[in-house]
């Protein structure tokens, strides 16, 4: 397959109310969703086998399903900091109604699980690498922060200039070492914190994936709001924010190995580069935090 089979512009994906839809629908695809929308006067959520992280992107919603209402603060853009999450276990239909963006993260599930929310302030915010490697990464929905069946959901923001997914590394098989996951990259990109632009800007990243095996991928693409990649197997990275732009992603994860869980293997050409990390400090800019809770 080529980088057209796995890179998929904005609105390349549009299903009904949703710019983005990602299933098994898909040739290739199994393991992992991913539903995005302006909300507008509300999206509906099926009940189907799936469990479900809602994302609010941008703005403040309020979810209604059978386990009751949930109100979730959100955030004035993804560069603002953390938001609050909600988890949906299998089998929950919803309605999402509010003024803002949100990202549906989904995978298949067989487990009714009861609903959880994560405020912003209980996300957990890691400062992952150092110098231009340094990013943020909030991992609300990962192993030991969310209990879930399958889903394993976290968001990264790299601030402009830096590179992240770096080294380029893969999960695309099953040993001590490494787990077999799907992956979902959903991207944003803006002016860079406290940057000042043209209003003919263009904020734009770029990402890359490359074969581990046999199996072909090849995506080298510039990315920018709205756009998905899409990682069946092999090496991914480096995802890398341009000079005077910041780059988001949302990443979703899921895979057939019967244990939830995030092991990766970098590629041996280049996971040496980690060794500089200790010699090198975060980069100043970072932490970004939604205003009331800066420092």
């Amino acid at each position: 397959m080529t980088t057209r089979d796995w890179f998929f512009s904005r609105g390349a994906l549009a299903r009904g109310p949703w710019e983005t839809v990602v299933d098994a629908s898909l040739p290739g695809w199994a393991h992992t969703g991913l539903r995005v929308a302006e909300v507008g006067d509300g999206v509906d959520l099926e009940a189907a086998p799936v469990e479900r992280m809602v994302v609010p992107l941008s703005g403040a919603l309020d979810v209604a399903a059978d386990e009751g209402t949930w109100h979730l603060a959100g955030r004035a853009s993804v560069f603002d900091g953390p938001t609050d999450v909600l988890y949906l276990g299998a089998g929950t239909a919803a309605r999402v109604v509010g003024d803002g963006r949100v990202a549906i993260a989904e995978a298949p599930a067989t487990l009714r699980l009861p609903a959880a929310l994560l405020r912003a302030d209980e996300v957990p915010v890691e400062i992952r690498g150092a110098g231009r490697s340094t990013r943020q990464v909030h991992n609300f929905g990962v192993p030991g922060a969310l209990r879930a069946q399958k889903l394993i959901v976290c968001e990264v923001v790299t601030p402009a200039e830096n590179w992240s997914s770096y080294p380029p590394h893969k999960h695309d098989a099953a040993s001590e070492d490494e787990s077999r996951l799907e992956e979902i990259y959903y991207f944003e990109t803006g002016v860079t914190r406290g940057g000042a632009a043209p209003p003919q800007a263009d904020p734009f990243g770029l990402f890359a994936a490359y074969a581990s095996d046999a199996r072909e991928i090849a995506v080298d693409a510039v990315v920018r709001t709205g756009d998905v990649a899409l990682v069946p197997y092999g090496y991914h990275g480096p995802a890398v924010a341009a000079p005077g732009y910041d780059l988001y992603y949302l990443n979703v994860m899921a895979g057939p190995d019967p244990e939830r869980a995030w092991r990766i293997t970098d590629d041996p050409a280049h996971g040496w580069i980690r060794g500089g990390w200790a010699d090198q400090r975060p980069d100043p800019r970072l932490p970004y935090l939604q205003e009331e809770h800066r420092p």
